[in-house]
C-alpha cells in the first residue's frame, strides 16, 4: 500500500511541478509584457498587472503544496530531536493531524465555500472579465494536495518503527 501511496504521490508532485512550471513562466512573460507596453507603447495593457496577482496566488498556494508535499517546508525540530524516540513519533503524528485538519478545513471546506459563493454572486475580474471563483479555485485544489501529502505523511509515520523515524525522514531529504 505504501508503494501506492508513493507512486500516486510522485505522479502528483510531477503533476504539481509542470503546472508551477508553466504558471511562472505565464508569470514572467506577463511582467515582461507590462514593462513592454508601459514604457515602449506608452500605457500598460490593463489586463496584465491583474493576471500577475492571479498567477502569484496560484504560484504561492500550489508551490506552498508542492513544498509541503516534498518536504521542503520550514521545519524546527531542534527540540523534537532531543525526545524519545517514541515521544518523536507521537509529536509528528500530532503535527500532521493539525495539518490534516487545517487542509480540510480552511483550504477545502473553507475555499470551496469562497469558490461556491463567488461563482454564485457571479464575482467577476475588472480587466480579464473572468469568474473570481475560477481564480479562488486555488485554494481548494491546493487543499487536495495537502490532504493526499498528509495522508500520504500519515501512513508513513504510522507505519515507521518510532526508532527508523528520523532516519526514513533524513533518507527523503536527500532524495
Amino acid at each position: 500500500m505504501r508503494v501506492v501511496f508513493a507512486k500516486i504521490k510522485n505522479a502528483l508532485v510531477r503533476l504539481l511541478e509542470w503546472g508551477l512550471i508553466l504558471a511562472v513562466t505565464l508569470l514572467v512573460f506577463d511582467v515582461i509584457w507590462g514593462v513592454f507596453t508601459r514604457y515602449v507603447m506608452g500605457e500598460q495593457a490593463k489586463w496584465t498587472e491583474e493576471l500577475a496577482r492571479f498567477l502569484l496566488v496560484w504560484v504561492s498556494l500550489l508551490g506552498g503544496a508542492l513544498a509541503f508535499g516534498t518536504k521542503g517546508h520550514l521545519g524546527v525540530d531542534y527540540f523534537v530531536e532531543k525526545l524519545h524516540p517514541d515521544a518523536r513519533k507521537m509529536m509528528a503524528l500530532t503535527a500532521h493531524g493539525i495539518v490534516l485538519f487545517f487542509a480540510v478545513a480552511i483550504f477545502l471546506y473553507g475555499g470551496g465555500r469562497v469558490v461556491g459563493n463567488a461563482l454564485m454572486m457571479e464575482q467577476m475580474t475588472p480587466a480579464l472579465g473572468w469568474k473570481m471563483g475560477y481564480v479562488y479555485l486555488a485554494l481548494p485544489i491546493a487543499g487536495i494536495f495537502m490532504v493526499l501529502f498528509s495522508l500520504e505523511n500519515l501512513l508513513e509515520t504510522i507505519t515507521t518503527p518510532a526508532t527508523n523515524l528520523h532516519e526514513a525522514d533524513a533518507a527523503e531529504e536527500i532524495d
